[in-house]
């Protein structure tokens, strides 16, 4: 027998199917909710509504769980490297060797930029935040490389043309802004090697690849890689929905990440770590000035919307930072004063009851910061490391038959009907300039 909800509305009653997923998630399906009685939901910021089905990302946040594609993301990130991720995500199964091998060249065969692309980089202001760089730059692709041919082999190549050149963009954005020669990509090195080489490597100092740096910016773009239905995501989703390009559906991402709500929160932990040094504020003052109200202090990085326990991302970040530091041979007086607002965050009763949790922006920012990567660069690396989930996302709702062009409905707040009031009427409003 077929499961239904029951909704009782002025004496009618009326019923509307559940649909479960493979994790045992279920929801009430209103697509007939307007035809049978005329009404819609509210649900601002869409935290109790379902938009799609997808098979790509399962999250539980009550559990503290997280899989790619069904395989969990601490075996990810102790097995896995990124390009394997990206190829799980995109086409839904782990490559072979010789599928593994075939991506790695394509990616090498695709890093290098148009030339003329150049051009639009020396004409940005040189304050520009590299994340509208990005995004424009990405957007402007589809002048320079074809449009996507419906055809699975083509396709793939368009997506891992754009996987490989956000990362050659995104490390020449950072060489011109600082007025150094551009480092150009090179065969011989993986995926996070030659990023890394790019951004640091110099006709002065030439740059030594670690292999423990390496594997840490790996797990780093792992743990981004994908998140569900996220702001950026259902960005990338809504946008896609009109049939746009995948160009400027990815540009759209990167957009709706570049905000201190999602992409900047690692960006934002740093800043207010910072902040405590700098003030020599001492940590049971932030934990007072963080509970009370009435004070705008806030512990950034604590807390998610989705998780209620803590983030399996922010364990393993955690374990990354001490091999990240202890490698670089460097102290960093941030990392103990997050240590230390952790153990007593973790030990007050008022962020346990919340469930405010370090996440994994509270530990990220110390690795990249650890890397040498610069905090304005913060929320690109995040955008390279999600890149792959918004592809795989995109592709999933273009192919969807049950899907339509996004069109939310709204709670109408405003005036009734206004008749016009010609010009020569209207009185003057002196608080109006």
């Amino acid at each position: 027998m077929e499961k239904v909800a029951k909704l009782i509305i002025d004496g009618r009653e009326i019923t509307l199917p559940l649909i479960a997923g493979s994790e045992g998630e279920r929801a009430i399906d209103i697509r007939a909710l307007r035809e049978q009685t005329g009404l819609i939901t509210f649900d601002p910021g869409y935290g109790n509504t379902g938009a799609c089905r997808s098979a790509i990302t399962y999250m539980d946040g009550e559990k503290g769980i997280l899989r790619y594609r069904g395989v969990p993301i601490e075996q990810l990130a102790k097995s896995s490297s990124f390009v394997e991720t990206a190829f799980l995500l995109i086409t839904g199964k782990l490559p072979t060797r010789s599928e593994l091998t075939r991506t790695s060249v394509y990616l090498n065969d695709f890093s290098i930029l148009h030339e003329n692309m150049k051009a639009f980089y020396q004409n940005y202001p040189s304050k520009a935040h590299p994340m509208g760089i990005l995004s424009a730059m990405v957007n402007a692709m589809r002048s320079f490389y074809p449009e996507l041919i419906d055809i699975e082999e083509e396709m793939n190549k368009t997506y891992l043309r754009i996987i490989s050149k956000i990362r050659t963009m995104a490390a020449m954005a950072y060489k011109i802004s600082i007025g150094q020669r551009v480092v150009y990509p090179r065969p011989d090195l993986c995926y996070c090697a030659n990023f890394l080489n790019m951004m640091f490597d110099s006709v002065v100092v030439p740059y030594r690849i670690d292999d423990d740096l390496v594997q840490a910016l790996n797990v780093f773009w792992i743990l981004h890689a994908d998140h569900e239905q996220n702001c950026s995501t259902t960005a990338v989703r809504v946008v896609g929905s009109g049939k746009v390009n995948i160009y400027s559906t990815i540009s759209a991402g990167i957009s709706a990440l570049w905000g201190p709500l999602h992409g900047g929160a690692n960006q934002a932990v740093i800043q207010m770590l910072e902040r405590i040094e700098k003030d020599g504020l001492s940590i049971a003052t932030c934990i007072n000035r963080a509970k009370d109200p009435e004070d705008d202090f806030r512990l950034m990085g604590f807390g998610h919307r989705v998780y209620k326990t803590y983030d399996p991302r922010a364990t393993i970040m955690k374990e990354m930072c001490d091999i990240v530091l202890k490698k670089v041979k460097q102290k960093d007086p941030l990392l103990d004063i997050a240590r230390k607002l952790e153990e007593a965050a973790l030990n007050d009763s008022y962020f346990k009851e919340k469930n405010l949790y370090p996440n994994v922006d509270f530990y990220s920012g110390i690795v990249l910061r650890a890397m040498g990567i610069p905090t304005n660069m913060f929320t690109v690396m995040f955008a390279i490391g999600r890149l792959p989930g918004w592809i795989a996302q995109w592709k999933e709702d273009v192919s969807d038959p049950e899907m339509k062009i996004c069109r939310p409905r709204q709670i109408y707040t405003g005036n009734r009907l206004n008749e016009y009031i010609p010009i020569g009427q209207r009185k003057e409003d002196d608080s109006v300039c």
